[in-house]
């Protein structure tokens, strides 16, 4: 266990101010910290023999937003300071390993990924990108490079598409769409407020809402009329195996896309690669 058990130390803390179902769930929280880690809400409430409810406040009475949140600094809590770097790397490791590990890593993301993914909800998004009046695109913080990654693979398809990664501007855009019009937004670990407050303004209006997420439980799935799940590591949300899963998503909707319009596409590739051909040297 890490040496800062910050969760296990607030449970403690806050134990006699707890309700008798909030305390069922500290005690099996307590007991079992390392399978909770890998529970769904649902599960750690049936675990207690509570309700799903009960599971929340008592995440929020302890000091966190939502179960998530609370997961995640148990799970943080309970690793070693070199796994915050690389869930599988050892400080004996040379640059061989590390490299072997890290590649490992990427492989059994897109795997993962892989296997459990919607290509149903793919077709749909398809769909909606596809006969969208405007799509906007929406990441912030290390979701915003895989955001900029699908504006730039979309716009070369000469379809209507925008991106956002500044959150003031991704609401004010929201705020302007409406029927027809399709928001992506894209979310590690689904419960960055911005994006979520920006796909439910959206809604709002009537336009259509994807969400790219390692969450199927998160808050943002809850604003989105398609969610697309990708492998996520809840100790490092950060890490470069999520983002590459979900560039893999976004790739697969762009070759789909490209398939439906081959022969437009192929044409606007090669206007593309005549105007740069004067910056190659």
């Amino acid at each position: 266990m890490g040496t800062n058990a910050r969760v296990l130390s607030r449970i403690n803390s806050f134990y006699d101010k707890l309700s008798p179902s909030e305390r069922r769930v500290a005690d099996y929280v307590r007991e079992h910290p390392e399978q909770v880690i890998h529970m769904p809400l649902a599960k750690l409430a049936q675990q207690a023999g509570v309700s799903d409810p009960s599971v929340l406040r008592f995440c929020r009475a302890i000091g966190y937003r939502g179960y998530l949140d609370f997961k995640v600094a148990l799970t943080q809590d309970l690793a070693s300071p070199v796994q915050f770097i690389h869930e599988t790397v050892d400080p004996s490791d040379g640059p061989r390993e590390i490299a072997q590990k890290v590649f490992a890593a990427a492989n059994r993301a897109l795997l993962e990924t892989l296997q459990g993914l919607d290509t149903a909800g793919i077709e749909r998004v398809v769909d909606l990108i596809d006969g969208a009046k405007r799509t906007l695109i929406i990441g912030v913080g290390t979701s915003a490079p895989v955001a900029q990654t699908f504006y730039n693979r979309l716009f070369r398809l000469g379809l209507p598409v925008w991106i956002q990664t500044d959150s003031y501007l991704q609401l004010m855009h929201a705020a302007l769409l409406g029927p027809g019009d399709v928001v992506v937004g894209i979310s590690q670990t689904g419960a960055s407020i911005d994006p979520v407050l920006t796909l439910e303004e959206a809604r709002k209006h009537g336009a259509a809402t994807v969400a790219i997420t390692g969450s199927l439980s998160s808050p943002i799935t809850q604003q989105a009329d398609v969610t697309l799940h990708s492998s996520y590591h809840e100790l490092r949300p950060e890490a470069a195996s999520s983002r590459i899963a979900q560039m893999a998503i976004v790739e697969t909707i762009y070759v789909a896309l490209s398939m439906r319009r081959l022969e437009t596409a192929d044409a606007d590739e090669r206007r593309i690669w005549e105007a740069l051909a004067e910056k190659t040297l």
